[in-house]
């Protein structure tokens, strides 16, 4: 399914690499918070960070807003005004920018949109690529907007298109790792699936999630930022003036990796965050579901470096964790490399470390980190909609166990869910698979899904 993914990946690094690799280089547009700077934080943990690990988003599901948070009707920076519709999109990366004070908009309003050109193998496919900047809901439930892009099939079936809010696979911390940029720039390694999309005549809404693009830290593996991150792109595929796309389309949720975390927090967040929506299937694969087991197989491995990036993922979502006051001294300058970097250039650095390398106290000791992890797990509100989940049995990068065990959750609580491992793959190996293509394409006509539960 990826024949031309890149593969040239540093040799510290094994074979069953997560899927999504850019090559540049990112910088914040914002610049990064230096961890040296936060302040007086309280106790985090190794263990802790553990938990909170990597290309994961999972979610305690059922509510589109953290418990005990309400949705914000202003902005911090002042008293909103009301939303008017969309605005003349600012040139170059200013794109990428939102006003200082946000319009009481609902998510997934348009704050600005603008068409790019179609490039790489993208290009003569009949589409049209529409990069967004809409609102959306953070993890605690306040507004925010989100940048992504949206792939219009030709306008002759727009009218009948079911929509794919699709999330990408890791990229990285820093702004110059927005999906939205390589995808417009036709190098981005999940364009295999946009070809597929295109060819199917579906649309496909991409999210670059909380903070990858905008300004401010990209709140990785946060489920509650990405879950409505990816439902709020949908939204803004049906809202985008002109498009021709139905607000009562057909709807899925798919991705891979951390994407195949995003995926499946969104399809349980669907229901309560989005009922508007005629949410049809979730496909997710090599989702990192339990964040303790996954973070136990890769710290000290060639991968650790994906554990630290949650880390600050869930700091940015949280800031009363107060990570940087449990950093390591000499590791300071290292973590604030880490928030600025494309994954290929962050592996590295990190690659064979253990959390106590970085860190010097155990997070799961503290209460304030183990609410917010216990808020950011799946498996509790499954999806309403008939779920695929795929991974490979031989993934060294997200564990297997974990991916079965939530299988066999979603199947207790009820859900229709079809679960299929493939004995011989890895991580890598699994994303290539087109199986999650065929689901979809079976519930878009209508047919009834199967159940392996």
């Amino acid at each position: 399914m990826h024949p031309q993914r890149k593969e040239d990946l540093i040799s510290a690094v094994p074979a069953g690499r997560p899927p999504l690799i850019p090559t540049a280089r990112g910088g914040r547009s914002r610049g990064a918070r230096p961890l040296a700077a936060s302040g007086v934080r309280r106790a985090v943990s190794a263990t802790a960070l553990v938990v909170v690990l990597m290309l994961a988003v999972v979610g305690c599901g059922g509510a589109g807003v953290a418990p005990g948070a309400t949705a914000d009707t202003t902005h911090a920076t002042g008293a909103a005004a009301r939303y008017t519709g969309p605005g003349p999109a600012p040139a170059g990366d200013a794109f990428y920018v939102p006003p200082a004070t946000l319009p009481a908009g609902e998510p997934g309003d348009i704050l600005w949109s603008r068409q790019v050109q179609a490039a790489g193998p993208l290009r003569g496919l009949d589409v049209e690529l529409q990069e967004v900047l809409y609102l959306s809901t953070d993890a605690q439930g306040r507004r925010d907007a989100v940048s992504g892009i949206i792939m219009l099939p030709s306008a002759a079936v727009r009218g009948s298109a079911p929509v794919v809010g699709f999330a990408t696979g890791t990229h990285g911390m820093g702004d110059a790792c927005a999906p939205s940029k390589s995808i417009a720039a036709g190098t981005d390694d999940w364009l295999d699936a946009f070809q597929l999309a295109a060819h199917k005549g579906w649309v496909i809404a991409a999210t670059d999630y909380e903070g990858l693009g905008t300004p401010g830290e990209h709140t990785y593996s946060v489920g509650r930022s990405e879950g409505h991150a990816v439902i709020d792109a949908v939204r803004a595929a049906q809202r985008l003036d002109g498009a021709g796309v139905r607000r009562d389309a057909k709807v899925a949720f798919w991705g891979y990796s951390q994407g195949g975390g995003a995926a499946a927090w969104a399809g349980e967040l669907a229901p309560s965050y989005a009922p508007e929506l005629n949410t049809v299937a979730v496909a997710a694969g090599g989702v990192p579901a339990d964040l303790i087991a996954v973070s136990e197989a890769l710290n000290g491995a060639a991968w650790a470096g994906v554990i630290f990036m949650s880390a600050l993922g869930f700091d940015a979502a949280y800031p009363e964790l107060k990570l940087a006051d449990y950093v390591h001294p000499e590791a300071r300058a290292s973590l604030d490399r880490l928030s600025t970097l494309c994954l290929k250039a962050a592996l590295p650095e990190f690659a064979g470390k253990h959390i106590q390398d970085v860190l010097t106290t155990d997070p799961l000791q503290t209460p304030s980190w183990r609410t917010r992890l216990q808020e950011n797990s799946l498996g509790r509100t499954p999806p309403a909609a008939p779920v695929y989940l795929y991974h490979g049995r031989k993934d060294t990068v997200v564990a297997f166990g974990q991916a079965e065990a939530l299988a066999q959750a979603y199947c207790r609580e009820g859900a229709k869910v079809t679960f299929v491992p493939y004995a011989d793959d890895d991580h890598g190996a699994a994303s290539y698979r087109t199986d999650p293509v065929a689901f979809l394409t079976s519930r878009f006509a209508g047919e009834p899904a199967t159940s392996t539960c």
